[in-house]
């Protein structure tokens, strides 16, 4: 079968130690196409650590559909059950916030910097290719597996294991709200 190669900045790698938070983004951190990702409104891209288990899951059945050895190109974690933070594209892993909790506007108050929520994350082929399954992107649209985008409101850095207060904004659209707008169509 062709076999082609995608070019993705998904399957990042956790860091230890302190991360500079710049108006751009994590510094070290890298987007493959500019024109979607990254950006003063897409600096960081927030991904809640609890969907790792739906994931393995959807990657389990998907094998298991496909038959061991049938062909299909894994992608990124060669369809091993280790899903490590940063597979889906996250350059910031939460735990404990999900996107039916986050509301455009609100503020995720770090020991040394702050991040403002702004957009859902949208699905694309890409996904499909690194998770190594066709249905990946359906997947998450339909599951509400997709994780935000954040603005940087106030540089400084972040070191893994840190905790974070979340500061309401106005509450006018959720995430899960703006993601069902733009999504719609897609998730019937």
């Amino acid at each position: 079968m062709g076999e082609r190669t995608v070019l993705t900045a998904m399957g990042k790698q956790p860091v230890a130690g302190s991360v500079p938070v710049m108006p751009l983004g994590l510094m070290g951190d890298e987007q493959a196409d500019l024109s979607i990702h990254g950006g003063l409104e897409k600096a960081v891209y927030a991904y809640p650590s609890e969907h790792y288990a739906l994931w393995r899951a959807a990657r389990q059945s998907a094998r298991v559909g496909a038959g061991v050895g049938a062909g299909v190109s894994a992608g990124l974690g060669d369809m091993d059950e280790s899903l490590p933070p940063g597979l889906m594209g996250e350059n910031l892993t939460l735990e404990g916030l999900l996107e039916s909790n986050v509301w455009v506007g609100d503020v995720l108050q770090f020991a040394d910097c702050a991040l403002t929520v702004t957009l859902p994350r949208e699905p694309c082929h890409k996904l499909n290719a690194a998770m190594g399954f066709a249905q990946a992107s359906r997947f998450m649209a339909t599951h509400g597996l997709y994780g935000f985008y954040l603005s940087v409101r106030q540089p400084g850095s972040l070191s893994a294991g840190e905790s974070f207060e979340l500061i309401p904004g106005r509450r006018s659209v959720s995430i899960a709200q703006l993601f069902k707008a733009k999504m719609g169509k897609h998730l019937r």
